[in-house]
């Protein structure tokens, strides 16, 4: 079951995605109950939005169960939050939510790629781990592209309200934003645009947006999922992460594919995923 959901982060209303488990339901009504009493508004709507062949036969409320936080990739209406996505993680027995980020699919206020924004990650965190059927000692956080600029603060600031966070995936991740400005000339006019300048007028900005410069603060174990031939996100961003991180001494681990780019084949990458949960599961 997949809901498209609007919910409040600061005082906007923003959008992004909840998927249950494969085989359990819940009605919509009562999540959109929840979701307006949980932040005391009457005006944050839900609807279903696809839901599996086969009828989902077990009330999710019957039992408890580990949750997934997807911080998609791109800004606006590039690299949205992707269904299938949501599909394939909910196959293993995962809540899985996606914020969509402010500003996009209808949703109030303005991106800043890693700014203001992470507080949408952090805002549906609250009210996720709120629900009576997630466990809130179980929480991953995987960053896709962009989304590890996100990921990587949310996890840190999500310590810092002293909450666990169970595990950080960097996933074909932006490491190091200030080396994106200058590898991707395409990407600079947004990125002066969102962030407010270039990397010679704010250094500090695209600093503190980085996962290399929060290694030290990331209060968990990394994992790393980088394809060598990505010509998105260089995968010297995945190496840079992986160096910082050895350097500080904190856990971490590496899923590299020699083969593949930022996007992989349907087959691998449901085998990818299928080992992103295997690592998350042997995660003490």
């Amino acid at each position: 079951m997949i809901y498209r959901l609007t919910y409040l982060s600061d005082e906007y209303k923003v959008k992004g995605y909840l998927t249950l488990p494969y085989g359990t339901y819940m009605e919509t009504d009562a999540l959109e109950k929840y979701i307006q009493q949980y932040f005391k508004r009457n005006d944050l709507y839900v609807e279903e939005i696809a839901c599996p062949l086969h009828q989902p036969t077990q009330a999710i409320q019957e039992n408890v169960y580990p949750a997934f936080v997807y911080c998609r990739g791109g800004i606006g209406r590039v690299g949205s939050v992707r269904m299938t996505w949501l599909e394939r993680f909910a196959q293993h027995g995962q809540v899985v939510f996606a914020p969509c980020y402010r500003g996009a699919e209808g949703g109030e206020g303005r991106d800043q790629f890693g700014g203001d924004d992470v507080q949408d990650v952090l805002s549906g965190l609250d009210w996720l781990t709120s629900l009576p059927f997630v466990d809130e000692q179980r929480v991953a956080i995987m960053g896709f592209s962009r989304g590890s600029v996100d990921a990587a603060q949310a996890a840190v600031r999500w310590q810092q309200k002293e909450r666990h966070m169970r595990a950080l995936i960097v996933w074909g991740g932006v490491a190091n934003l200030a080396q994106t400005y200058e590898e991707r000339i395409d990407l600079r006019r947004m990125l002066k645009r969102v962030i407010g300048g270039s990397t010679g007028k704010y250094p500090e900005r695209y600093e503190a947006r980085s996962p290399s410069a929060l290694a030290k603060d990331i209060p968990c174990p990394v994992l790393i999922i980088h394809g060598q031939q990505d010509e998105q996100v260089d995968p010297s961003h995945g190496q840079l992460m992986i160096r910082r991180l050895q350097e500080l001494g904190q856990p971490y681990d590496v899923q590299w594919y020699e083969d593949y780019g930022h996007h992989m084949p349907e087959d691998v990458h449901k085998q990818a995923i299928a080992r992103m949960f295997a690592w998350i599961e042997q995660v003490k």
